[in-house]
């Protein structure tokens, strides 16, 4: 019969080697985590190698910054991206080039997706008129652009406007009373230029009433890009958002964009047009 010595010898030894195999296992664990974590992350790399090469091979075409003199003054074009498939705007643009187009007009060329480091400088003079004719399939809207109001603001629409940036994209949402919305041309009002804006807010005060273009932003500072609304009356927004300028003309075409059937979007707001309204081009006319 084994003493209480010997037997308490034998458990520490039998306890010893309980502690020995939960370590041996925590340590066989960990080994296989991290032999999971450096598979998954070698997967990766190598799908977005792949991604990465099959996107310089498909219709992705890039135009590298250049530099030009005009006049005596230096000018450089920004790089940027673009691609002949308007599938890459995803399922939300897809889905309003599927419905009906507004006022009966013809669907134009599908949007070309477009991405920008920033916006060039247009050179603007301040002092200088400075009108955008936006033409949809409803109608014309004309807007006098305010570069005194925001100079980097209108300068980047005028830049996005002559790049074509706007050509086939859709107003995503139609509040009437008080907005429609455009400039996404994913239409989804998550989308955006490739860069952000700083905000250059009106004073306090400032009245986004009937007529007033401003642009849309995510809630937050420095999230503008190229998303703009135009009031439709008197909304009582707070000057958080950078004024581009004031319709002058084509109200009957807000009128009649206004009036067309909407349901409820992904947000649960009442707002998505159930016909599409293009923007089939946004001309920039400087010193009219």
């Amino acid at each position: 019969m084994p003493t209480d010595k010997r037997e308490r010898q034998r458990q520490n030894r039998a306890e010893k080697q309980k502690r020995a195999q939960r370590a041996r296992r925590v340590k066989q664990f960990k080994r296989r985590v991290i032999q999971i974590v450096w598979i998954t992350v070698i997967v990766a790399a190598l799908v977005t190698i792949t991604n990465m090469i099959a996107a310089r091979n498909s219709s992705t075409t890039t135009t590298s910054g250049e530099t030009t003199t005009v006049e005596g003054e230096t000018t450089t074009i920004v790089e940027t991206t673009t691609t002949s498939d308007s599938s890459a705007l995803g399922a939300t643009y897809e889905e309003y080039r599927s419905q009906p187009t507004a006022c009966g007009a013809d669907a134009p060329p599908p949007a070309e997706p477009m991405q920008f480091d920033a916006a060039a400088d247009e050179n603007l003079d301040p002092n200088t008129p400075v009108t955008a004719k936006i033409a949809t399939s409803c109608g014309d809207i004309a807007i006098q652009l305010d570069p005194q109001l925001a100079p980097e603001t209108v300068n980047s629409f005028v830049f996005l406007a002559r790049q074509g940036y706007f050509d086939g994209t859709v107003v995503e949402r139609i509040m009437p009373g008080f907005v429609i919305q455009a400039g996404d041309p994913t239409a989804t009002s998550t989308g955006g230029p490739g860069y952000s804006l700083p905000d250059e807010f009106p004073a306090e005060g400032f009245a986004y009433d009937r007529g007033v273009v401003a642009m849309a932003n995510a809630g937050q500072t420095g999230t503008t890009g190229s998303q703009f609304f135009i009031a439709l009356g008197s909304t009582g927004l707070g000057p958080d958002y950078s004024s581009l300028g004031t319709v002058t003309d084509g109200f009957d075409t807000l009128d009649t964009i206004a009036e067309i059937p909407t349901e409820r979007n992904a947000t649960g707001e009442d707002s998505r047009p159930l016909e599409t309204v293009y923007i089939t081009s946004v001309t920039i006319d400087v010193g009219a």
